[in-house]
């Protein structure tokens, strides 16, 4: 164990009950792609940096990922945290914990996260951040990959694990809430922009067509790698390509004709036109969508994507 992580860190919460999948994440991993390592951290971008904020800590810093809910953590000495993203039904001592707040909580309390009622993975950021050590400069959690996460061992929390955080929270003022715009509701149709590259003139014009036109459905074949999309049969005049590259949010059509979305922990090459690319934004909506759900394509220039994004990370800046 590094030494400075023992010295200036102690002991947050202790896992009572693991849940299906808890992770540690961080901003992701970078610079490791060309070793064929993935990228990592937050599926949705979006509710781990403002869980990061509302807890006084800066861009980067660990927080708990939670899909699904059904965790269980024992607060060890008492915190400042937030929690942002989905409504897993959380609960601090058995009473509803606010989303997209601040929130005190002390030495002894049992916080809950039961199951969905608006959207997937919630985020718990405590002020100081999660530490763990690093793994290739990152502790974001990689499961296919054994990478990152609690102790370094590349899987979930489990059952007795003792979460370590910062002794001493970032300087500088953050709020205590979050505006009304940040509080998405997960339940509406999501709008997914995408901008398209790659292949796209490859795809015949009634497939174009029925991608920006026709209703997607998230299929329950989905998870960090990517999320595949149900609807009409996309066509493509090339049927596969030499691997290439793959990039966030990456919108691959295989011969079945249905997109998959390709996420955090997606493969570093493949060979699959693409119809182009979904925003990190949009990206993290998808990442919040349930089975079922009903998705839509919307075509964005790069010039539109890029000022979203530089806004995003902008009013994160402190």
């Amino acid at each position: 164990m590094n030494r400075a992580i023992k010295k200036y860190t102690v002991i947050g919460f202790r896992v009572e009950r693991a849940g299906p999948l808890a992770l540690l994440q961080d901003a992701g991993r970078f610079g490791v792609r060309r070793l064929g390592v993935t990228q990592g951290g937050p599926a949705d971008l979006h509710g781990w940096a403002w869980a990061n904020r509302l807890a006084g800590n800066p861009w980067g810093t660990a927080a708990l990922e939670i899909t699904f809910g059904g965790l269980t953590l024992v607060a060890e000495r008492d915190l400042t945290l937030a929690v942002a993203g989905a409504d897993l039904g959380a609960t601090l001592d058995g009473k509803p914990l606010p989303r997209w707040e601040r929130v005190s909580c002390r030495e002894g309390q049992r916080l809950v996260f039961a199951a969905p009622a608006n959207g997937l993975r919630a985020y718990l950021a405590v002020a100081g951040g999660f530490v763990a050590e690093p793994v290739l400069g990152s502790v974001a959690c990689v499961v296919r990959e054994g990478l990152g996460g609690f102790d370094g061992r590349g899987s979930k929390l489990c059952e007795g694990d003792r979460l370590r955080v910062g002794e001493l929270s970032a300087g500088g003022a953050s709020p205590n809430t979050a505006p009304d715009e940040a509080r998405l509701d997960y339940r509406t149709t999501a709008r997914l922009s995408l901008l398209p590259g790659a292949q796209v003139g490859d795809f015949t014009g009634q497939s174009l067509f029925q991608a920006f036109n026709a209703t997607w459905h998230v299929d329950d074949r989905a998870d960090r790698m990517g999320v595949r999309l149900t609807g009409p049969r996309l066509a493509c005049r090339i049927g596969s390509l030499v691997s290439e590259g793959i990039g966030l949010g990456a919108v691959q059509v295989p011969p079945d004709g249905q997109p998959i979305a390709l996420l955090n922990d997606r493969q570093t090459i493949g060979g699959y036109p693409r119809l182009g690319a979904l925003t990190p934004l949009s990206a993290s909506r998808l990442a919040q969508c349930l089975p079922g759900q009903e998705v839509h394509l919307v075509a964005v220039s790069g010039e539109r994507a890029l000022g979203e994004h530089r806004r995003f990370c902008a009013s994160f800046t402190v």
